[in-house]
């Protein structure tokens, strides 16, 4: 395989959070690409929780300083750098006050949802964008895990589907296990402001989470499965959806498996 430009984007990655079939896959597999020669980007937020210090981040100027509007709000955009201490790969982290400061990922000390959880998600996903844009760094694979990402294929296919860095990568959607009761707030898709319309996404009236991820699915051009069980609906709508899936596999399988998976998602795309 000739070498490529991986963009990998999580939720979550170990060491920075504790381990979980997320973060552990978001580390092991840029580390496995990169060994394999490909060259390797990868984002996370930068929730309160991680220890800048311990994990030694520090900003990034010359990329910060943008601003995204969300939900008809100014929101400055922080980017922070680190480096995984087994590969020294670099980890670019999308922080802003509003959104990232408070101590915990997702959810309360009650393990109650934050009710911004969908514009920290859709500031998120837009952060990783247009920070890659600002890197002028072209991707020929972009592969999101976790639901938190799950905006990421839309953005892509919808509002930068023909932007010069974007306009030949491919989309892979991780589905996991990591499902969450109740669901975002139910204005959510009034706010992601798509170039088409919020009709594009009118299937996430009701932003749950089998909701999120099938509206990834329909934006992605590859589905792969992060867990060894996932939410029977999202894999039986992935097969119907016909596009090119991998199954779960043991660590042991998981470069030479993915090599071939990307390898043959960017030849379709040549011969197309």
């Amino acid at each position: 395989m000739e070498k490529k430009r991986i963009l990998y984007v999580s939720q979550e990655i170990t060491p920075y959070l504790p381990e979980s079939p997320i973060s552990k896959l978001s580390k092991d597999l840029p580390t496995l690409m990169n060994e394999a020669g490909h060259e390797v980007r990868i984002f996370m937020p930068r929730f309160g929780c991680i220890n800048e210090r311990r994990h030694q981040l520090h900003e990034v100027i010359r990329l910060s300083g943008m601003n995204l509007i969300i939900n008809d709000m100014d929101q400055p955009l922080i980017i922070k750098v680190a480096s995984i201490p087994t590969s020294r790969i670099q980890v670019y982290f999308i922080d802003n006050e509003e959104y990232f400061k408070r101590k915990a990922t997702l959810t309360d000390d009650k393990g109650e949802l934050f009710a911004d959880n969908d514009e920290r998600s859709l500031f998120f996903c837009r952060g990783v964008l247009e920070t890659v844009k600002k890197l002028g760094w072209k991707p020929d694979v972009i592969h999101a895990h976790g639901w938190m990402t799950s905006m990421l294929p839309v953005y892509l296919k919808k509002n930068y589907a023909d932007d010069p860095i974007f306009e030949e990568s491919k989309v892979v959607y991780s589905l996991y296990d990591n499902g969450f009761n109740g669901s975002l707030s139910s204005d959510m898709a009034s706010k992601i402001k798509l170039n088409e319309g919020e009709h594009c996404v009118e299937s996430i009236s009701n932003p749950d989470f089998n909701s999120l991820n099938k509206m990834a699915m329909d934006h992605s051009d590859a589905i792969t499965l992060g867990s060894d069980t996932v939410n029977s609906e999202l894999t039986d709508y992935a097969e119907e959806k016909g596009l090119p899936m991998l199954g779960h596999l043991p660590e042991e399988e998981h470069q030479s498996s993915y090599l071939d998976f990307y390898k043959d998602l960017t030849v379709a795309e040549t011969l197309a």
